[in-house]
């Protein structure tokens, strides 16, 4: 159902299981989202990497916790609801230093924001975005639901 593929840099820690996770993570943003075999590519990167890019194609000179790059136009995005043959999403980018100073903000581990990210972006390459209040209701409601299946406490709760 979910071909993926995970390259990290030097700056996120090779003892950690990137793969297990960037996988895990997807799945939960596709499942209810997706009939057919679907294709991503996960890079987790440096913050200037991310940073170029987000210079580049957002026009924002600055790294930001997540980028995504979907492959497939918004009318093709219906098909992904369809039995057929595998559809290529597009990239999902995380930036070391920006998600590392967040998951301590936040006070979980780096992992778990990951994941969140990952969600999150996976969710963009699905065709969900947060412009409007409305589009940001919905797409919450999916990041929560997808994370509470990978035992990950709603991250837009505010604690008390």
């Amino acid at each position: 159902m979910l071909e993926i593929a995970v390259e990290a840099d030097a700056e996120w820690d090779s003892s950690r299981p990137w793969d297990e996770l960037a996988r895990k993570a997807a799945m939960a943003a596709i499942a209810e989202n997706a009939a057919r075999p679907i294709e991503i590519s996960v890079r987790l990167a440096g913050d200037d990497d991310v940073r170029a890019l987000n210079a580049e194609w957002r026009g924002k000179d600055k790294p930001t916790n997540v980028l995504s790059f979907p492959m497939i136009e918004a009318s093709e995005l219906q098909m992904s609801k369809l039995a057929g043959p595998e559809l290529l999403l597009g990239d999902i980018i995380l930036a070391h230093g920006v998600c590392r100073v967040e998951a301590a903000d936040k006070g979980v581990s780096i992992d778990q924001h990951a994941s969140h990210l990952i969600v999150h972006g996976t969710l963009h390459l699905l065709g969900y975005d947060h412009l409007d209040d409305s589009d940001a209701t919905d797409m919450e409601a999916r990041e929560v639901r997808a994370l509470q299946t990978l035992g990950i406490a709603n991250p837009y709760e505010v604690a008390a």
